[in-house]
Formats: structure tokens, sequence, C-alpha cells
């Protein structure tokens, strides 16, 4: 099971909330530079409210790590203001690429708020103030966003944000390589030749993949559920199961033409490194 060393990768990572978290990432980012990453991102939280957090975090990893950085940027409950402000403190600061987002809601709102509403208004927003600066990443949802209404008007929704000014697209992480063909196919059918890049979530502990998997309804096959529920508390079975179903769902993507691989870290080198490790020999 080996793939082309110069497939590109990259990893996500959430800003930590103490001193000792942060420490603890910039270890796991340096073990994770020794894999050639082309960036790391750092997720938003909702509504905005890691925003320092992610600053900081971006700019460590930019300084410290000598990697690429890219923040998460939405646009829910900001004004084009606070937008300017950032997008003009990235710029200065070096940062050349950027995760454009609508963003999750924060808990108890029903709708999005601010002055932009939407993915694809917050790409032309940028594009309008900084021209083409920013290498802008979007996001994809081979299995349909939880919020859409239909996978059509899903469809619909990502081709208006990748003809909005978008450079590529990120999709939300699958366990079924079908989902990411069929979508990549339709889009490409519509006339958007952006890159579509699969999101890779590892296996570590199904209690927790499960709670995330049903929150943005990415689905979880019967048969993979039910093997991880026979393992019960046993975490090596758990992590070797899981390093074998990713590293065979990443080299059938690879196969099949991904132009590349976004590792979901959680803030973790070992089990992408795992998977990478099978994956190139």
């Amino acid at each position: 099971m080996t793939i082309n060393k110069t497939v590109p990768v990259n990893f996500e990572f959430f800003p930590p909330k103490t001193e000792a978290g942060q420490a603890k990432l910039i270890a796991v980012a340096n073990v994770l530079a020794g894999e050639q990453p082309e960036f790391f991102s750092v997720t938003y939280g909702a509504g905005g409210s890691t925003r320092d957090g992610t600053r900081r975090t971006v700019l460590q990893l930019n300084n410290e790590v000598g990697v690429p950085a890219a923040p998460h940027l939405s646009c829910v409950g900001d004004s084009r203001e606070d937008l300017r402000t950032l997008l003009n403190d990235y710029r200065d600061c070096g940062i050349q690429r950027i995760v454009a987002l609508r963003g999750d809601l924060p808990s108890g709102m029903g709708h999005a708020s601010g002055e932009l509403r939407y993915a694809n208004e917050l790409v032309e927003f940028i594009r309008a103030e900084t021209g083409d600066h920013f290498k802008l990443e979007v996001a994809a949802y081979p299995e349909s966003h939880p919020q859409a209404p239909s996978f059509e008007a899903d469809l619909k929704n990502f081709i208006r944000k990748a003809k909005a000014g978008a450079d590529s697209a990120i999709t939300q992480y699958f366990f079924n390589a079908d989902c990411y063909f069929h979508f990549v196919d339709r889009v490409r059918k519509a006339g958007v030749d952006i890159p579509i890049i699969p999101g890779i979530m590892p296996i570590t502990n199904y209690s927790k993949l499960a709670r995330f998997s049903d929150a943005c309804g990415a689905e979880i096959p019967r048969w993979i559920r039910k093997q991880l529920e026979s393992y019960g508390d046993d975490s090596d079975s758990i992590k070797a199961f899981g390093t074998e179903v990713i590293s065979q769902l990443c080299e059938r993507l690879v196969e099949g033409g991904a132009p590349g691989l976004h590792f979901y870290t959680l803030n973790q080198a070992e089990p992408t490194v795992a998977v990478l490790r099978n994956l190139r020999g």
C-alpha cells in the first residue's frame, strides 16, 4: 500500500485554550512538519469565538515551526469592518492563505447574523478587499451540509462559492470514497474545475468519532461502527483498525485522482503519521 510521496498533504489544528496546550501543539506541529505539508490550517470557533486564539496560533506556527499557516475565517457575527481589519492584519503578518467559511452558528443562534451571511459573500468580499493576495480555500460537503435542504441545493451553494473566487476546496471528512468521487463528478459537470481536497479524519476513539460525525453529518458506515463497537475500550485495537481503514480510504482517493489529503489532526501527530507511514511505505 504505497502512494507517491509527492502527493500534497496538509494538517488542521484547533487553537488551544491554555499555554500548556499551546506548547503541546507546537511540539505536534514540529513532528508533522517532518511530513512536508503544504500548509497548516487553524480553525475558528463558532461566531468567531476563538479569533484571538486562531490568530496567535497561526502566527506561532508560521514563525516558529516554519510551515505556512492558514487561518479559518468565518463571516458569522462579524461586520465588514471587523473582517477588513483582520484581513489587513493577516496580510501585514505575511499570511498568504485563508480558509473562508460561513462558520458555525453559536449555540442558540437560529440563523446567520452579521453583514455577510454566506461563504460566497465572504469570498467575494476578500477578493474585493485584497485582490489575489490570499489563496482562498472553501468548504465542500460530499455527503451534503447537515443544514442543507437537499443535496442539489448544497451543490449549488458550493458552486457559488467556487465561482465567487475560491482557489480550491477542502471537504468535510467522510469514510465512503464513492461519495467524494460522485461529488467531484457533479461539480466538474457544472463547469467548476478547482481542486477539491478530501478531508481525512483518523480513527482513534469511537465515542468521540460518533459524536463528531452525528454533529457534522458525516456518515460512519455500519460495518465500521459495528467493528469499532466490538472493540469496547480496547484502544489499541481501535487505533490499529482505524489506521488500516483510513489508509485504505486514502489510497483509493489518491488512486482515483484526489489532488491531495487534508488531515483533521485533533492536535495529535501519531494517528496521522501512522496513516502516512502506511501510505508511503
